[in-house]
């Protein structure tokens, strides 16, 4: 008689665990593998519509009156997928990825929609790289967009990398590279609130973590709220705690509601030194705080910030989206006529 193999048993966990990745690894390809046919398709289609064009067949005057009744016939012939509105998004991404090796295998027809209603190139693929690397959905996609993620790190670099922002996406190399000013928590809900505490932008936060992860960028994982510090027979606790994987080291971020003052520079430095000494372990880099608040006077955070050997850093967050009209004239008188290569 066959014996069994206990349910409890580590063997049997590991294999439902090995199933299951295996099973979800093969379904992320397999809807990979659909994303990029369909992308391929509509660049296909939007070509044939563009050389339809230029061979001369209809004047140029003709050319909405074409898509409207290419709309209605391939809706006819093949059903949903070719509104008027579609089509218009086809020809776009063939006019804008002339060479279809471009064109990413990991992102759905959904994003390059979005993606192609950014005139600027820079800023469009910066937007692409990012939405590849971070495994982005069209939500997030769209909402990094309007938060302007782009001119906001942008605005805070030399053109050189900005160029390569746009080109290569964020990389984290320095402790200053997962830096952003302002953060922006619009996914807070705290706006609608006449006040509010630093309890509530701190609930707030870790409510809504998949979206201040997004806000926070790459390699971010939660530590946790309120992290204890017992020294000298007192206790202190530190607002958040984050381990950030690609710098290796402990994130520490203290809220506060209004203006940052010079001694919470002093206090965020007292909370590194306690991490350095009794929290790193092997291959933990030196750990980073951020105090983070809605406005600073940058004369005292000069002051504040000078001779301290640990790695502090004073940023604003912002309960709203930024302006995007003046957040884009901004960028343009920054950047002059500087362009990048489309495709």
């Amino acid at each position: 008689m066959l014996s069994t193999l206990p349910d409890s048993s580590p063997e049997y966990h590991n294999l439902l665990l090995h199933v299951g990745e295996t099973l979800e690894n093969g379904r992320a390809k397999a809807v990979a593998a659909v994303n990029s046919a369909a992308v391929l398709t509509y660049w296909e289609i939007g070509r044939n519509i563009v050389e339809y064009e230029q061979d001369g067949s209809i004047k140029a005057e003709y050319g909405a009156e074409l898509l409207k009744r290419l709309s209605r016939d391939l809706t006819d012939m093949y059903g949903k997928g070719f509104s008027h509105s579609n089509l218009i998004y086809m020809r776009k991404l063939y006019l804008t990825y002339p060479k279809s090796q471009t064109l990413s295998d990991f992102l759905s027809w959904s994003q390059y929609i979005e993606l192609l209603k950014i005139d600027d190139p820079l800023e469009r693929s910066f937007y692409e790289k990012e939405a590849e690397s971070g495994h982005w959905g069209v939500r997030e996609l769209k909402r990094q967009m309007k938060s302007m993620l782009f001119q906001r790190l942008a605005l805070s670099a030399d053109r050189e990398e900005v160029l390569r922002l746009a080109k290569e996406g964020e990389i984290i190399e320095r402790p200053e590279d997962i830096l952003r000013d302002p953060y922006v928590f619009e996914f807070t809900g705290l706006p609608q609130l006449p006040v509010y505490t630093e309890g509530d932008l701190e609930d707030a936060l870790v409510n809504n973590l998949s979206m201040f992860f997004l806000e926070l960028g790459k390699g971010f994982t939660y530590v946790g709220r309120q992290q204890k510090m017992v020294i000298g027979g007192r206790t202190y606790k530190v607002d958040l705690v984050f381990y950030h994987r690609i710098l290796k080291c402990f994130v520490l971020i203290d809220l506060k509601r209004g203006e940052v003052q010079h001694e919470d520079i002093g206090q965020m430095n007292f909370y590194l030194n306690y991490y350095r000494e009794e929290m790193n372990t092997e291959g933990d880099t030196e750990p980073i705080g951020i105090v983070l608040g809605a406005y600073q006077d940058k004369v005292v955070m000069k002051y504040a910030l000078q001779n301290i050997s640990n790695q502090v850093f004073v940023s604003r967050y912002q309960l709203y989206l930024p302006n995007r009209e003046q957040l884009e004239a901004e960028f343009r008188r920054y950047m002059g006529n500087t362009v990048v290569e489309e495709g």
